[in-house]
């Protein structure tokens, strides 16, 4: 799949459950400030191309204030899978910063790629 980039409109739908079919969604949460989160796009998007069934985006946190109220993170790059039912509140999961972060991207490519086949 494609990654697009998510308003904070969809992502409040997203998070809120509000969407009308399952889906699982992965979301990138970047900044435009953020050197990993750049050296990071190319292997997101190379991760988003090899899976048909899953929904890639990416959020600039730079788009809201209010994020804490829908979703904790802890910095950016921050990625989430969010699991959303027909009915019901979603689950979501929060890809755990490593314990030794990539020097150029933070996260790894397994590391992104195990997380989502452990979650979905």
């Amino acid at each position: 799949m494609k990654v697009e980039r998510l308003s904070f409109p969809a992502l409040r739908k997203i998070l809120n459950g509000e969407i009308n079919e399952e889906a699982t969604c992965i979301v990138k949460f970047y900044s435009n400030d953020c050197k990993y989160c750049h050296a990071l796009q190319e292997y997101y998007e190379n991760i988003a191309e090899s899976y048909d069934d899953v929904y890639f985006f990416a959020f600039n946190t730079a788009d809201t204030s209010a994020m804490d109220r829908y979703i904790k993170i802890n910095g950016v790059p921050s990625i989430a899978l969010i699991q959303n039912k027909k009915k019901g509140a979603p689950s979501i999961h929060i890809l755990e910063d490593p314990h030794t972060p990539n020097k150029h991207t933070w996260y790894r490519t397994h590391e992104i790629r195990h997380f989502i086949e452990k979650n979905k």
